[in-house]
């Protein structure tokens, strides 16, 4: 697999750089591909690509602009196994995990954002002038490895529908998805400049097209650190900026809540992906007396769902993670948490794998001062603390700088008043269903701003008034 142009203005073109990144499979160790290492002539050449474009498509009529996503939408259903073949190889996650968790949630959150997209007021009368929502112009859509196709259609999906155009820099650990989505761009047809993809890396190639004059937004996912130097570089040059960051999000089982539903809903968040997603419920929360209960549901967990090894094989739940410096980086945090007086239920420890794979490991006698309570730490680690009261678990499940999403189990009413108190962005009370529509954002330094659904299209807009008196 080699891909070995960009995608601006319509067209592959060469790079201006010789320089290649190389893709390695996570899975194996084996570097299996090749991209464009670009440089700051290529990005300057995509924005001005999609400075043209922009004053066109922002005048294109919205149902077009609709048309076009959907064909976007078809052309990924219609290579759905190519996505997943090159997302198993690029990421590692298990085979299940990426049809249902990677592809089918990107299918699932362009067909709710079409569905929910008339939601969106690009003009509204009110008493003596008019409010008009238009496309901000060029965005920087800057996106992490953990979710390959589907962080770019978030920020593909609201910049297209309101109106903006955008330049793509993925990440160079899971480039190729993003070649692929650009394939099935060019097959629907999408204008010239309006979608442009530049591979590169993120302290040359990000941090210039987040500083170009030319851009307009930023949209960033990825970490907390790397967010605040870009939320930095937008400041000096007034742009507008929208931050998907980390996340240590609690998962709190008040009394008689379902401590059986409560375990499983963590510990698949930290299994799926390999716990590689800034959503996962990586700290449970629970009632002194039901320490005992809550790891035998973990052991029962571990014991009956969690089968580690190849993303290649149908029956595996858990793959690798994405690279050795995440590898060590996961291995680091479990030897801090045994330091720190944490006691190791079970895990901490690798399987006789040729890839960087690690087994569930969970941590209970947590206190929520330990580094591995308060910093997020991208893997297969949950981390159980006990509390003495309720307003003891909200102290505990507030006590981060982060605040993306979080879990409670308990009696409908006290949970859903539990969970208002919450500093959090999404909340899943007694294990509801996310909803494709729903918007989803943090809290604190999990982020600025909102993806999915309408305030996803809202997001990439900015808002006139024209004064009428009439």
């Amino acid at each position: 697999m080699n891909y070995d142009k960009l995608y601006i203005n319509g067209k592959w073109v060469d790079s201006h750089s010789n320089e290649k990144i190389e893709v390695e499979n996570p899975a194996t160790k084996e570097r299996f591909a090749t991209v464009p290492k670009g440089n700051e002539k290529d990005v300057d050449d995509a924005v001005a690509a999609a400075k043209v474009a922009y004053k066109e498509w922002n005048n294109t009529d919205f149902e077009t602009r609709k048309e076009y996503l959907s064909k976007i939408r078809d052309g990924i259903k219609n290579r759905q196994s190519e996505f997943e073949s090159v997302i198993r190889k690029e990421l590692g996650s298990s085979y299940k995990f990426t049809t249902t968790g990677q592809v089918e949630l990107s299918l699932n959150e362009i067909a709710a954002v079409l569905e929910h997209s008339n939601k969106v007021n690009f003009e509204e009368e009110h008493e003596g002038f008019t409010l008009l929502r238009e496309g901000i112009g060029v965005v920087a859509g800057i996106t992490p490895w953990n979710y390959p196709l589907n962080q770019i259609q978030r920020k593909l999906s609201g910049a297209l529908l309101a109106g903006s155009t955008i330049v793509v820099k993925p990440s160079s650990d899971t480039p190729l998805a993003a070649f692929l989505l650009a394939e099935v761009i060019d097959e629907a047809g999408l204008p010239a400049g309006v979608f442009n993809l530049v591979t590169g890396s993120g302290s040359g190639v990000g941090d210039y097209l987040a500083g170009h004059d030319d851009v307009r937004m930023v949209s960033f996912t990825g970490s907390t650190d790397v967010g605040k130097k870009l939320y930095e570089q937008a400041e000096k040059s007034v742009k507008k900026i929208s931050l998907e960051l980390g996340g240590k999000s609690a998962n709190v089982v008040l009394e008689g809540g379902d401590i059986e539903k409560a375990v499983y809903a963590s510990m698949d968040t930290l299994t799926n992906n390999t716990g590689q997603s800034c959503s996962a419920l990586s700290r449970l929360i629970i009632p002194e007396d039901k320490k005992q209960e809550a790891e035998k549901y973990i052991k029962q967990y571990v014991e009956e769902k969690v089968k580690v090894g190849s993303p290649e094989e149908e029956e595996n739940t858990m793959g690798p993670v994405v690279s050795e410096k995440q590898y060590d980086q996961i291995l680091e945090y479990i030897e801090s948490g045994k330091k720190e007086g944490a006691t190791l239920l079970l895990g901490g420890d690798v399987p006789e794998l040729d890839g960087y794979y690690i087994n569930s490991t969970v941590f209970t006698d947590v206190t929520n001062d330990m580094k591995i309570a308060q910093e997020e730490i991208f893997g297969p680690v949950l981390c159980v603390i006990t509390y003495k009261d309720k307003d003891h678990a909200l102290e505990i499940a507030n006590d981060s700088t982060y605040g993306l999403s979080g879990a409670v189990f308990g009696e409908d009413k006290e949970a859903f008043e539990f969970a208002k108190q919450m500093e959090t962005g999404t909340i899943i009370l007694n294990g509801a269903a996310r909803k494709p529509y729903a918007p989803w954002g943090g809290y604190k330094e999990s982020g600025v701003g909102r993806e999915i659904g309408w305030f996803g299209i809202e997001e990439y807009t900015e808002v006139k008034v024209v004064m009428n008196d009439k």
